[in-house]
C-alpha cells in the first residue's frame, strides 16, 4: 500500500482522530458491520502500530481509498498505488447520474453531488412536507414553495459557504451513511447542531434514508467508493468552516 500524493486528500492530515474515525470504517467494515474482505488498511503496519490513532497514519487510510477507486490490475502495474481522489469523485458522480463538468473544482463537484442527494430527496416529499420544511427553516411565503424552489434555496445555500453550507452537509451526509452504512455521524452535542439536525433530519432526512435504503448499489467497489466520497466531501466542510463552526457552536475543536 502506497499513498499517491493528491492535493485533494492532503487536507486528511490536519484532521483528528476521532474526526477520521467514520471514515476508517467506512473503508473497513461493510453495512452488516463485517471486515470487508477486500480491505489492506488494518493489515498495514501503520495500522497495526497505532490504531485507534487515525490521524498518525493517515496517508495510509487516504491511500486505502485511492486504492478501491482503482482497477485492481491496474493498481498492481501501478505498484501498488491507486487513483486521484478527483477520479473517485467523478466516477462516483457518473454512477449516481451527476451533472457536474470535470474542469470545476474538488469543492464544486462534491457539492454537485451533495445536492443531487438533496434534490432527489425533496423530489419524493410531499408538496405539504415541503411547505412544513419551508416553515421550520424561517420562510414566510410558504403557499408557492416546492421542490424545484428549495433546490435553488439549498443551491444558494452551498453558493455563499459558510457554517450554514457545513450545517446542510452535516444533515446530508448523516442521512445517507445511516443508509448505506446502518450508522450516522458521531457529533458533538451543542445547541445549535441539536437544532438544525431537529429542523432538517425530519422531512429531508427521512426521504434521503428512505431512497438510499432501497437503492442496490451494485459493484463491491462502489459500495465502499460512494459512502467515502460523501463522508470526505463532508469532512472537507468541517475544516473548511472550523472558525465558522466553532463560532456558531461555542465549542472548541
Amino acid at each position: 500500500m502506497a499513498y499517491r500524493y493528491d492535493p485533494a486528500l492532503d487536507f486528511l492530515g490536519e484532521l483528528s482522530s476521532e474526526e477520521l474515525n467514520e471514515l476508517v470504517y467506512i473503508l473497513t467494515h461493510d453495512k452488516d458491520g463485517e471486515k470487508r474482505y477486500t480491505e489492506m488498511l488494518t493489515v498495514s503496519d501503520a495500522y497495526k502500530r497505532y490504531y485507534p490513532e487515525h490521524s498518525m497514519y493517515w496517508e495510509d487510510i487516504a491511500a486505502e481509498l485511492q486504492l478501491f477507486g482503482g482497477n485492481t490490475f491496474v493498481n498492481i502495474i501501478r505498484l501498488g498505488k491507486g487513483v486521484e481522489y478527483k477520479e473517485i469523485l467523478c466516477d462516483v458522480c457518473d454512477k449516481m447520474k451527476v451533472n457536474y463538468h470535470k474542469d470545476s473544482t474538488i469543492e464544486r463537484i462534491e457539492e454537485n453531488l451533495l445536492m443531487k442527494i438533496l434534490k432527489d430527496a425533496l423530489e419524493h416529499m410531499s408538496s405539504e412536507e415541503v411547505c412544513n420544511l419551508g416553515r421550520e427553516l424561517g420562510i414566510d411565503n410558504v403557499s408557492s414553495l416546492n421542490a424545484q424552489t428549495m433546490t435553488a434555496i439549498f443551491q444558494a445555500v452551498f453558493k455563499a459557504g459558510g457554517f450554514k453550507s457545513y450545517q446542510l452537509t452535516l444533515i446530508i451526509v448523516n442521512a445517507i451513511l445511516k443508509a448505506i452504512t446502518g450508522r450516522g455521524l458521531a457529533l458533538a452535542t451543542n445547541a445549535t447542531l441539536t437544532r438544525t439536525m431537529s429542523i432538517l433530519t425530519g422531512p429531508i432526512g427521512w426521504a434521503i434514508t428512505a431512497i438510499w435504503t432501497a437503492i442496490d448499489i451494485a459493484g463491491a467497489a462502489y459500495r465502499v467508493t460512494i459512502p467515502a466520497v460523501i463522508q470526505v466531501a463532508y469532512l472537507r466542510k468541517l475544516s473548511e468552516n472550523r472558525k465558522a463552526i466553532k463560532l456558531a457552536n461555542n465549542i472548541n475543536f
